[in-house]
């Protein structure tokens, strides 16, 4: 044992501590690691995989490694292969991939073939988002926008995922009034012929736990295929996820679980924290570590972030902390607008001699936006994390591109087409295909005027978006797009359709602002035009390649797992971090703070939490969460200027080492007098004072200088402070 971590020490330079070894060590049953941000989970879990083939003897092929993502996977692999390249391969991998596995086989035992779509597009059949497409298209009557079509890929995947009977898909929050029926389609549809189905990738993780639960063949071919199973960031698997575990361990239950409860950002993807905090419910002999020393962050973020997440509730008892020495404190600035806002983090990182080793995190991509433009104006090389960026292709970039299409020419009935459910017309279906199967070219308002049968109130409002129009020919950019906001009704109606398809209006509402803020400099709806598509390419170009100078630009959720000496996090304002939907429901909130914890725990050195006064005219009030984090650190600057003054004017013997507390001590208490410890427990201390005693805490005791030895003066008189 110990010659396995000296051997690690010598060679790799690797010093785990206590924790740690213990979680190498405990291999036999089942063990919940619980590993705080920081905390060093991976190279312990290689380390832990090491022991099990080199001092247990275990063939490395019957180990399991579970990773989240493909990128996890392989990050593992490489590690394990920089530590032990002479140990022979272990099976690293995605739950997907393992549930592929899983359900090949079954589908193969019944003679059912299947067809992946999702992923590698097919050239002969439909991809899932073509067939909901279609399908939203059939029940709604109208074009499914990419947040509607993601909206219902997030439903379909939750309720899979959360293991929700059919029967009860109603009962979820639904994201529109067709949700359930149009789920229900969509899995007709995949198994309209039942010797052929078409499988996503939420349906490999059904069947693989379908086979894994009824087909004795499967659970005992693959439940036996493996001594040793590890699963890695475990708080973003879900309930489906899990159960495919169980039953992959049920025959030894040799299981590592690794996972932060604090860190589990993912509900919207069925990420389950209960599982976590009920563990011992599935597994009743199952051990519990914590791993609670940061590596990663100074002890001015450590403290602070440990403190905020303490204000959740469903949670485990944690305490993070660190031995690394002193950095900047957590810097909170409000400046006066975003405009302030995103020059203030340029110039910040004008000042770094390494600009790789900062960050901007957000919660909405919009945020990114601007500092793409003003980086790139800059000179200054960045990087995309999220590569589901979608910013430029977004149904809102798209609308207003089109109103602009449409002043170049009024004649344009297609381009008026794909707008004219975004007006304030209220058009009905009846109204929109009349207008359709006009033959007549010309203006469109007037036809539309002319061969519809119109109510009064349309008539009226046509009459004064014609003049719009004509306003529309000769304005700037920035303007164009404020005319289409208030003039034409759009953003009225995004707030009509935020209600009804559940969107965040404020991200919405953040786009359109972005969208003025880049037009600001333009004089023509082309350069504008051509300005986005600059952007996108350019965002594009920088999802794919990373310069080492490069500033990393991701989201919070996408920020999970990375590490950087400088962090911005920005526009963190009430609104937006939490949501107004994240403040309407406790579990919500309390997801909301995790994330923002995620974010104040990817810096090293150097973090600053930015908010601003005012936007587009609107007041702006700083997130509840900086709040918090301001009063924790006048709390802790309080507590430490206490203490200064307490070590100023404490007793010339005051005790600040626990090994200095032995049975038997005289004492001097500062509120109780003398007195002497009459028993040490492992975190207590028992006092005996007169008639009188005591049992107080230690790390109290340490802490406030409450305790001193009663050491006699030379005339023999004890000190009483």
């Amino acid at each position: 044992m110990t010659d396995f971590f000296d051997r690690q020490a010598r060679t790799h330079n690797v010093r785990l501590n206590k924790v740690q070894q213990k979680a190498v060590l405990q291999t036999q049953g089942p063990l919940l690691l619980l590993a705080c941000p920081g905390s060093g989970k991976t190279t312990t879990l290689i380390m832990r995989i090491g022991y099990l083939i080199e001092e247990i003897g275990v063939t490395p092929k019957r180990i399991k490694a579970i990773t989240f993502s493909r990128a996890s996977a392989n990050d593992m692999k490489s590690r394990y292969e920089q530590f032990f390249p002479s140990l022979g391969q272990v099976d690293f991998s995605t739950i997907h991939s393992l549930a592929f596995s899983i359900a090949s086989r079954y589908l193969k035992s019944q003679g059912i073939a299947f067809t992946m779509i999702e992923g590698t597009p097919n050239s002969n059949i439909p991809m899932k988002s073509q067939i909901l497409k279609d399908l939203y298209k059939q029940a709604l009557k109208e074009d499914c926008s990419d947040d509607q079509l993601q909206e219902m890929m997030h439903f379909i995947s939750f309720i899979k995922n959360y293991m929700v009977p059919q029967s009860e898909w109603g009962q979820e929050t639904l994201p529109n009034k067709e949700a359930v029926k149009i789920a229900i389609q969509y899995e007709a549809v995949k198994s309209q012929n039942p010797s052929h189905l078409w499988l996503d990738f939420d349906d490999l993780l059904v069947l693989a736990y379908e086979a894994l639960s009824n087909d004795e063949t499967i659970h005992a071919a693959f439940s036996n295929l493996y001594d040793y199973v590890l699963t890695d960031e475990s708080q973003d698997t879900s309930r489906l996820q899990h159960a495919i575990v169980e039953q992959l361990v049920s025959s030894h239950q040799n299981l590592c679980v690794v996972a932060d409860d604090d860190q589990t950002i993912y509900s919207w993807r069925a990420a389950d924290p209960s599982y976590l905090l009920n563990f011992k419910e599935t597994y009743p002999n199952a051990s519990i570590l914590k791993m609670e020393q940061n590596y990663r962050s100074s002890p001015n973020i450590v403290s602070v972030a440990n403190q905020l997440i303490k204000r959740n509730t469903k949670r485990y008892k944690k305490e993070m902390f660190t031995e690394n020495s002193m950095s900047k404190d957590i810097e909170l600035k409000q400046l006066h607008d975003d405009q302030a806002q995103m020059r203030y983090v340029i110039y910040g990182l004008l000042d770094l001699k390494d600009t790789g080793s900062a960050a901007i995190l957000f919660r909405n991509n919009a945020s990114a936006i601007l500092y793409i433009s003003e980086l790139e104006r800059r000179g200054i090389p960045f990087y995309m994390k999220d590569v589901d960026q979608r910013f430029f292709s977004h149904w809102v970039v798209e609308d207003i591109l089109n109103f602009m299409r449409l002043s170049f020419n009024l004649e344009r009935k297609d381009i008026f087409l794909k707008v004219a459910r975004k007006f304030n017309l209220y058009l009905s279906n009846d109204q929109i295909r009349k207008f359709e199967r006009i033959e007549e070219v010309g203006n469109v308002f007037q036809l539309l005027s002319r061969h519809v049968q119109l109510k009064e109130y349309q008539i009226q409002s046509l009459l004064a978006y014609a003049k719009v129009y004509e306003q529309m020919k000769i304005s700037r950019p920035k303007t164009v797009i404020k005319l289409v906001r208030e003039q034409l009704g759009f953003e009225q109606m995004l707030q009509n359709r935020a209600e009804k398809f559940g969107f965040r209006i404020e991200v919405l509402l953040d786009i359109l602002s972005t969208l003025e803020q880049i037009a600001e400099p333009y004089t023509t709806m082309e350069a504008f035009a051509k300005r986005l598509k600059d952007l996108d390419t350019l965002t594009q170009k920088a999802k794919k390649i990373k310069d080492p100078k490069a500033v990393t630009l991701s989201t919070f959720h996408s920020a999970k797992g990375l590490e950087f000496d400088h962090v911005y996090m920005i526009d963190c304002h009430n609104g937006t971090i939490p949501s107004e939907e994240d403040t309407r429901d406790t579990e919500k909130l309390e997801e909301a703070r995790r994330l923002f914890y995620v974010g104040m725990t990817r810096a090293r050195h150097h973090l600053e939490l930015l908010t601003y006064v005012a936007k587009d005219g609107k007041d702006k009030t700083e997130s509840r969460f900086v709040s918090e984090v301001r009063s924790i650190i006048l709390k802790n600057k309080k507590q430490q200027e206490q203490a200064i003054y307490q070590k100023e004017h404490a007793h010339p013997h005051t005790i600040y080492e626990a090994n200095a507390l032995t049975v038997g001590l005289a004492i001097v208490h500062t509120k109780f007098g003398e007195g002497h410890i009459v028993r040490i427990k492992s975190d207590r201390v028992i006092l005996q004072f007169a008639d009188t005693q005591k049992e107080l805490s230690i790390q109290m005791i340490l802490d406030k200088a409450l305790l001193a030895k009663n050491i006699p003066l030379e005339q023999g008189k004890p000190i009483v402070k």
